[in-house]
């Protein structure tokens, strides 16, 4: 595929391959995934591009970065909401966005699930962080990748030198700085997108990840 050859080339694989069991992924989601982003999940693994773009995984870091986690459902849920009582405006209909990955500041990325049978050709939405703002690619999720890390595609909701860095991928650890400010935000905590971590927050964290009893 060409969106992934072009991602491979810029941004190298680390040099693991993990094999999701895709049958049961996709019957507990209740859709077909595209094959560009199966290639992706195997081949990259969980983790970040750019330290900035984190793609959700089946085996994701935490529940804020898992595809088969509670955040695609919860994001939809407040999409519909903002949708219904005309919060934000959102241009597609909300249960047609599956929720594909998070940026370091918040920003969410969806597949537009439209057309429902043919996962393949399905296009790319970026939202806001905690505003209205939407931008639309029309190509696949490891094409935009490439195109964003190359420069040749600009998000204007994205930071304008994140096409102008050296692209790599960084797998992901269970204190995922990405992971970490999602987790805050979803609390309440005020924080950066870039920078160090309060240490309450991070304190909050650890005590989140303890088990239970």
């Amino acid at each position: 595929m060409a969106g992934m050859t072009a991602l491979t080339k810029l941004c190298p694989p680390p040099g693991r391959a993990t094999k999701p069991r895709w049958e049961t992924i996709e019957a507990n989601l209740g859709t077909p995934l595209p094959q560009d982003y199966k290639q992706l999940a195997e081949r990259y693994g969980p983790g970040a591009f750019n330290d900035y773009v984190h793609v959700y995984h089946p085996h994701g870091a935490t529940e804020y970065v898992d595809l088969t986690g509670p955040m695609p459902g919860r994001l939809r849920a407040q999409l519909s909401k903002d949708h219904e009582q005309g919060t934000h405006p959102v241009p597609y209909a909300p249960e047609t966005l599956l929720a594909c990955a998070v940026t370091d500041n918040g920003e969410n990325l969806f597949w537009i699930t439209d057309p429902a049978g043919d996962p393949d050709r399905w296009r790319i939405a970026v939202n806001e962080a905690r505003g209205p703002g939407w931008f639309t690619y029309d190509g696949t999720l490891t094409a935009f990748l490439a195109a964003v890390l190359d420069g040749s595609t600009e998000v204007p909701l994205f930071p304008d030198d994140l096409g102008e860095k050296s692209a790599r991928f960084t797998p992901a650890s269970p204190a995922d700085t990405g992971s970490i400010r999602s987790w805050a935000r979803a609390r309440g905590y005020d924080v950066r997108p870039r920078g160090r971590i309060p240490l309450e927050v991070r304190d909050a964290w650890e005590k989140h990840r303890k088990p239970k009893g």
